[in-house]
């Protein structure tokens, strides 16, 4: 078993004794597989500076992904899957072509910080390996899961890779170029493979001209009229436009639908500050978040505008996180709606669901694990919504949580039993928000529950974190982008915070109390499990809300 050591020579590979170690292998991976591969269906670059390339596709009956790397780089170069960007437990092949054409591929690991071994079993199949005057080109194939303790499983969740590459073909990975990026590998269809209008208009919401505070955290709220429009048409895209040099501060932007009855102030403003007319309007209809991108409606649906019941203004509300406290910034950031009058058949929605965001939503200091519930029962959907609401077909999701977020799952229940995960990633990514599509639309029935789990990690936190606006408070929710359309756009849960305090020993005679006895709690192992504990079996008042109204 060959290995890579930082700061060590002898390992390294020189020409000659890759040609007689990898001549072989190679060319009997080609003459037993593929010699090229078939069009794959997605692709994205790995860098900003675009430098890598990647082409990837899957097979779900064969539990099998395809892939096609290229960098910029006449010289080794690698691809693979980390845990936490870290080398230890990495798992990757490297291949290259050798001066003289011969070519070498195989499967590696990482041991620690400064070592990478190759595998004893190569689980990775080249389908082809090519080279011209700038790039290398590396196609290959392997299962979901191989069952070798060294490779990674490809799975549902975020992804997090990691690709590198050499000046030459000597493999001294320490010294070569090491690139990370999270992605989410199980995509169900790409923007070409959707029905594309033959006519389109394009609509910007944005915020013109805004002075970005030197403040950590800024919530900035504007109201701004939808396209005018003679007849019904639907949004079928939105995309993010983010001013340039702010990309870092932008947290979130989210296009809230205003009730056609509501009084909206002008300007711009906190939106959860002094005024709180600011803060009116709850039912989403567009929104992105940090690493998300372009989103296209399916076939079936769109958002609707230009009828009498629907929208005419929207609250633009941008998330700044100014942690550096910059000086001078202007943003002129928002959302593009691309619409047309060649109709789908439904009417879709955005259903906000998970906790409450406000502070009976905790997280204990410096603990690997802890999780969170938030409740939604949809028993009294009809009556809220003024009509009978109709079977609610989800379609995709957005998951949501800030910095100690690990993972999320939304859970449908029906008549007191799990149904079934209706999404989840076990491997969230703070940095990798984006609004994500089922195989298969999942039907969520009037009467049915549907529960949010987030799983946190706090050990580099010496505070209890509370549930808040801010990037360093948290959160824990799922947007459930669905169809045909109904009023309802919340359905959150309540954390019956006084239960909590109570189960851990503690006096707590309303809200306000039980924030204070968590937040003077001194945690240890025994205090984590029982408060979680508590948590998972606290009651939990259910709030609804329409466009205008909220009911608990």
């Amino acid at each position: 078993m060959r290995e890579n050591k930082k700061a060590q020579s002898s390992p390294y590979m020189n020409h000659s004794t890759m040609k007689s170690l990898l001549f072989l292998m190679s060319t009997l991976c080609i003459c037993s597989s593929h010699s090229a591969v078939s069009q794959l269906r997605f692709s994205t670059f790995l860098d900003p500076r675009h430098q890598t390339h990647l082409q990837w596709d899957y097979d779900d009956e064969l539990a099998i992904m395809s892939f096609e790397f290229q960098a910029k780089s006449t010289g080794w170069v690698a691809f693979g899957f980390t845990v936490n960007k870290e080398i230890p437990g990495a798992d990757f092949v490297i291949g290259g072509v050798l001066p003289d054409g011969n070519i070498y591929f195989s499967d590696w690991h990482g041991v620690n910080k400064d070592t990478i071994l190759e595998d004893e079993r190569q689980d990775y199949e080249l389908l082809s390996l090519t080279q011209d005057a700038k790039s290398t080109t590396m196609a290959f194939r392997r299962p979901y899961r191989t069952c070798d303790e060294h490779d990674l499983d490809i799975t549902g969740d975020t992804t997090r890779l990691m690709v590198a590459f050499g000046t030459n073909d000597t493999i001294d990975f320490f010294k070569g170029k090491i690139i990370h990026k999270s992605l989410f590998l199980m995509l169900v269809t790409t923007e070409e493979e959707l029905n594309q209008p033959s006519v389109y208009h394009e609509y910007d919401l944005k915020i013109n001209d805004y002075p970005v505070p030197e403040e950590e955290t800024t919530y900035a709220c504007t109201f701004l009229p939808l396209p005018t429009v003679k007849t019904k048409h639907h949004i079928y895209k939105f995309e993010p436009k983010i001013t340039p040099r702010n990309i870092t501060l932008v947290h979130h932007i989210i296009a809230y639908a205003c009730g056609n009855e509501s009084v909206l102030p002008s300007g711009v403003s906190d939106c959860y500050g002094a005024d709180p007319d600011f803060s009116l309007c709850s039912q989403i209809m567009v929104g992105w978040a940090v690493g998300g991108g372009t989103y296209v409606f399916p076939n079936e649906t769109g958002l609707s505008i230009g009828t009498p019941i629907d929208p005419q203004w929207v609250r633009l509300e941008i998330h700044y996180s100014n942690f550096d406290l910059i000086p001078g910034l202007i943003d002129n950031s928002g959302v593009r709606l691309f619409y047309t009058s060649e109709l789908r058949p439904y009417d879709m929605g955005v259903l906000h669901t998970g906790i409450l965001t406000f502070p009976v939503h905790f997280i204990p200091p410096q603990t690997d694990s802890f999780m969170s519930y938030g409740f939604c029962n949809t028993s009294h959907f009809h009556e809220i919504n003024g009509s009978p609401v109709q079977d609610m077909h989800i379609f995709g999701y957005l998951l949501h949580t800030h910095l100690a977020g690990r993972g999320v799952r939304g859970v449908q229940y029906r008549n007191g039993k799990q149904l079934r995960i209706v999404c989840e990633d076990n491997q969230y990514d703070f940095n990798l928000q984006e609004t994500r599509d089922l195989k298969k639309p999942v039907i969520l029935k009037p009467g049915d529950e549907f529960l949010v789990e987030c799983h946190y990690q706090s050990t580099g936190r010496t505070e209890t974190i509370f549930g808040g606006p801010s990037t360093l408070n948290e959160m824990c929710l799922i947007f459930l982008f669905y169809y045909p359309r109904n009023n309802i756009s919340n359905c959150i849960g309540l954390l019956d915070i006084q239960y909590v305090a109570n189960q851990l020993g503690q006096e707590a005679n309303d809200a306000v109390e039980g924030i204070m006895v968590i937040n003077s709690l001194q945690w240890d192992n025994e205090t984590v499990k029982k408060a979680e504990k508590a948590c998972k079996e606290a009651p939990q008042i259910v709030s609804i809300k329409t466009i205008d109204v909220s009911r608990l």
